[in-house]
Formats: C-alpha cells, sequence, structure tokens
C-alpha cells in the first residue's frame, strides 16, 4: 500500500506508518511479543496514544516534536483508483482510516466498474470517513453514505473533496432505522457496504448492540438487494465474532449469493506476523 503499513505489532500495541508519520497505538489482540525493542520503538514513533486507566479506549496522543493534528496521505491501487485522505489524531486512538480496509476499497471499486448498469446504486452504512464510499464513486456509482455522527460525515465530504470527485448522497442516521424506511418505500440498490460497530448510538441516542441486532439489520440491507446484478459486503470487528458467524448469518438469509468469500481481515507487520483486524463476507452476482 506504499505509504500504509504495519511495521510491527504485539505487547497489545501496533507500530504503523501513515505517509510520513510513524505511530503507535494500542492493540488488544497483539498478545505475542513485539519483533523491535522498545528502544527502537521509541526511536521510530513520531506519536504514541496513552490509555486512560478505567477507559481503554480514551486517552491522549504524545508528539515526540511538533506535529499538525491533521495531514492527508494518498491511496492509489492498481486498477485505477485514487483517492486523497485526510487524517487526524483523535482521542478515541482512531484517526480517521483503517489500513486493513483497502483490500475491500479494491472489492468495491471491481465490483462497481464491472457492473453492467451506468451509474450502479450504491448504499454504504455505518460509513465512517467514507474511504469505501469514495471507491464506489469513483468507480462511476452513485453513491448514499450514511453514519449516525454528523462530525464524521463532515470528515468525508472533506475527503471527497480532497479526492476530486463529487455528488456524493449524505445522511446522518440510525442505519436500521433508514433501512426500514427504504424496505417500505420499495427502493433497492445495486451495492450495499455494512460495517458495524460493535457498540454504538444513534444521533437520537438509538442503542446499537452487534450481537443482538445484526441479523436483523442483515436481512433488511439484503432485502433491499437488486435482483439481477448486486454484490454485498459485510465487515465487523468484535472479538467475539468469527468469520463462520458471519457466513451461517448471510447464507442462511440469502442461499443463492452467485460469487462469495469470507475470512478474516489482516495486516502483515515486516516481520511476517498476521495482525488479525476484523471479519468480512462478500459475494456477488456472478458476470459472463
Amino acid at each position: 500500500m506504499g505509504c500504509l503499513c504495519l511495521i510491527d505489532c504485539g505487547g497489545f500495541e501496533k507500530l504503523e506508518r501513515f505517509g510520513d508519520r510513524v505511530m503507535r497505538r494500542p492493540e488488544p489482540q497483539a498478545i505475542w511479543d513485539k519483533s523491535l525493542s522498545e528502544a527502537e520503538w521509541n526511536r521510530l514513533a513520531v506519536a504514541s496514544f496513552r490509555k486512560e486507566k478505567h477507559n481503554p479506549e480514551k486517552g491522549q496522543w504524545e508528539f515526540k516534536q511538533k506535529l499538525a493534528h491533521n495531514w492527508q496521505i494518498p491511496y492509489q491501487n492498481k486498477e485505477g483508483l485514487k483517492l486523497v485522505l485526510n487524517l487526524a489524531t483523535t482521542s478515541f486512538k482512531h484517526i480517521g482510516l483503517f489500513p486493513e480496509q483497502a483490500v475491500n476499497w479494491d472489492y468495491i471499486y471491481r465490483q462497481v466498474k464491472a457492473m453492467p448498469v451506468e451509474n450502479p446504486r450504491v448504499l454504504n452504512l455505518f460509513a465512517y470517513t467514507g474511504a469505501a464510499s469514495l471507491a464506489a464513486k469513483a468507480a462511476g456509482a452513485e453513491v448514499t453514505h450514511l453514519d449516525a455522527v454528523k462530525q464524521v460525515v463532515t470528515w468525508s465530504r472533506h475527503n471527497m473533496e480532497s479526492s476530486g470527485l463529487q455528488d456524493i448522497r449524505w445522511i446522518v442516521d440510525d442505519a436500521m432505522k433508514f433501512i426500514k424506511r427504504e424496505q417500505r418505500r420499495g427502493n433497492t440498490y445495486h451495492g450495499i457496504i455494512l460495517d458495524p460497530p460493535a457498540y454504538g448510538r444513534g444521533p437520537d441516542g438509538e442503542k446499537w448492540v452487534l450481537e443482538e441486532q445484526v441479523n436483523e439489520l442483515l436481512k433488511t440491507a439484503i432485502s433491499l438487494l437488486e435482483p439481477e446484478h448486486h454484490f454485498f459486503l459485510l465487515n465487523m470487528y468484535s472479538l467475539s465474532f468469527s468469520a463462520l458467524i458471519a457466513a451461517n448469518l448471510v447464507q442462511q438469509i440469502k442461499p443463492d449469493q452467485g460469487d462469495f468469500n469470507y475470512g478474516e481481515l489482516f495486516l502483515q507487520d515486516e516481520f511476517k506476523k498476521k495482525l488479525p483486524l476484523g471479519i468480512f463476507y462478500r459475494f456477488h452476482t456472478k458476470t459472463s
């Protein structure tokens, strides 16, 4: 991925490169030892996230030198996808990008490009800062981007503008409420992208718990697919979920899927260790 890479992981941390910045962040799945020494981690990292004692998700960044809190990185693949993404340090250790998702951006771009439909309609739910939406738009899709948090929708719009794209439909709403309304309206999509969190709140305080609601979410979302030409992408990050759970869910709801695959998303560091970072399930109609 060029400017995005995992340098090392272990000791419940990961050391990553984002453009010209090397950053260290907590990683609960990296339970093995680091390959590099602590001194080398400290030498390489220009920013480190330190967790709060009583809240492992919140904390603060420590900077080795004075750095802007916002910066940009380019992303491009061999198939012609070119994006410019805006990153920023946040109090929740995230920076606005999940690099393991790059394989999904490439999948979305390929599926939209291969679809024998002009301007296929794509719905991206729990869309965060929108790299998946941009991949679909860059390939020629008519994109609806939904997230419950207004600030990240604004971030997504900034990414769209930086990438030289336009005309994405932005929605701040609860995902389940929105797709149930779409179901009643009879609206359909050629592509649906889902990346639900383990826990969350909607814009009006709606409670979201993945294992309790994902089955209903998938049933409703899959019902919105255009019957003849479509693709579907599910991504989940939960320490209690396996790819087999995703397969059981999706295959029971839609047994006739065309081409499908599922498994773990991971990044491999420079010492060949594979860091698991979520699970995926993808399917699409076969192309002749």
